[in-house]
């Protein structure tokens, strides 16, 4: 009996011990746990936020439980595609690129707009409506080992003429039969074999590449409405070439050791180049009563910037040249004088540059182009899209990073394009983003 109570005793005395212990720690925990949740219940809503990461996960409220959230949720996810149009004007994009845009054209029908992209293929869109959701595209691979840098329609829609520089100098290459099929065409014609070359040359500028095409119809004096092709070289030179046939037609020269770009007026009568001083020289293609290319004189220099002209381009008329300098001032020239008695053009407006940088620089402009109707100058400086008032130099819109990255060009489309059915002047710009971006006036 004594050895089993001293037994007993020998048990109780350590369960005792581990239930007192047991009870003060439940005691010091009950007190720290109400201690946590009055600190918690005291945090801001700020901190609870932060310290929310650390916190296991929950399983989110369904919406239907809170429709308040659910309705914010949606115009976040609107706001944050809108954040993508970085511009009211910006109505569609034309993807597909894999690489830069280098360049881009449209078709004097205003329908078909080719483009030229770093990894080698031409792409040509079918433009029935500038907000449809999706385009016919027809593309074209070049030849290996050629890099393309320039692109313009040679007759019509039919053809495009493509400056594409390789290893041993720049060459150029004529596809006939480009037209992409319209949106509406017949969905059982089998699939279309791809345009072959009609005509090419090769070292056109020596080793230099093309830095831009330009076309326009010879309607000028006895010219019977063929293409005529000017490619302007990195160098000095610019070619003037028959965009049907592909013959060289003339060479004129700047001498001002090297370019910037160079244009053709739209009845194909003058050639402008832009170039490394301030004057710009005008050239006047003379047509024979048979309408060939008889000769190419220069005929004018537009004298009155104080610094290089960076890019130029001629009124719809043919009768004006606009052109932008290192100087800070836009300048409108009337060509259309007696120069063959001697009569100089005049400059008709001298019109600040209205766009400046982050330091408040003057900005300089690297493409402009006039709308069809002559009204509006699209003009671009970096990833800046710029519109302007041609009488006026006032500034109809701008658009700040219009691309995400520099915009490589810029073309007005020659007639109005519905805008979901809405007749409008249509402008395209190509950047190094890979996009092609439509912009509706």
């Amino acid at each position: 009996m004594a050895t089993a109570a001293t037994l007993l005793t020998s048990l109780s005395l350590p369960l005792l011990s581990a239930i007192f212990g047991a009870a003060i720690a439940l005691l010091f925990l009950s007190g720290y746990l109400r201690r946590k949740r009055a600190a918690i219940a005291h945090l801001p809503p700020s901190a609870t936020a932060a310290a929310a990461p650390d916190q296991p996960k929950q399983v989110r409220p369904s919406n239907q439980n809170n429709p308040k959230k659910g309705h914010q949720r949606h115009h976040h996810a609107v706001d944050k595609d809108a954040t993508k149009k970085h511009h009211h004007l910006d109505v569609n994009t034309l993807r597909g690129h894999t690489d830069s845009v280098t360049a881009l054209h449209f078709s004097d029908d205003a329908c078909n707009l080719a483009t030229v992209c770093a990894d080698g293929a031409v792409r040509v869109f079918r433009v029935d409506d500038v907000s449809s959701k999706s385009f016919k595209i027809l593309r074209i691979n070049l030849p290996a080992g050629a890099h393309p840098t320039a692109i313009a329609f040679s007759q019509g829609a039919s053809s495009v003429v493509v400056a594409a520089q390789a290893l041993l100098g720049s060459s150029l290459y004529m596809y006939a039969d480009v037209g992409a099929p319209p949106t509406g065409g017949n969905k059982q014609q089998g699939k279309l074999s791809p345009p072959e070359i009609k005509w090419e040359h090769r070292k056109i500028h020596g080793k230099e590449s093309v830095l831009n095409l330009a076309a326009a119809r010879a309607t000028y004096g006895t010219g019977d409405g063929s293409t005529i092709l000017i490619s302007c070289s990195e160098a000095t030179d610019i070619k003037i070439w028959h965009g049907k046939s592909g013959k060289e037609l003339g060479t004129v020269d700047t001498n001002q050791l090297k370019n910037n770009m160079a244009d053709i007026s739209p009845n194909g009568r003058f050639i402008a180049a832009a170039a490394f001083t301030a004057d710009v020289k005008v050239w006047e293609i003379v047509y024979s009563k048979d309408s060939s290319v008889k000769e190419v004189n220069k005929v004018m220099q537009l004298k009155g910037h104080k610094s290089a002209v960076t890019c130029l381009c001629f009124a719809p008329n043919s009768e004006q040249i606009i052109t932008a300098s290192k100087d800070g001032t836009i300048r409108v020239w009337n060509i259309n004088v007696r120069y063959h008695l001697d009569e100089d053009p005049k400059t008709l407006r001298v019109l600040p540059i209205p766009l400046h940088d982050s330091k408040g620089s003057v900005c300089q402009y690297d493409h402009m182009s006039v709308s069809p109707d002559g009204k509006v100058l699209a003009t671009t400086s970096g990833s800046t899209l710029q519109w302007l008032c041609v009488e006026t130099g006032a500034v109809l819109d701008t658009a700040e990073k219009a691309h995400e990255g520099d915009i490589t060009g810029i073309a007005w489309a020659p007639r109005t394009i519905p805008n979901g059915g809405t007749p409008a002047f249509v402008l395209a710009t190509a950047g190094v983003d890979k996009k092609v971006k439509l912009c509706p006036d």
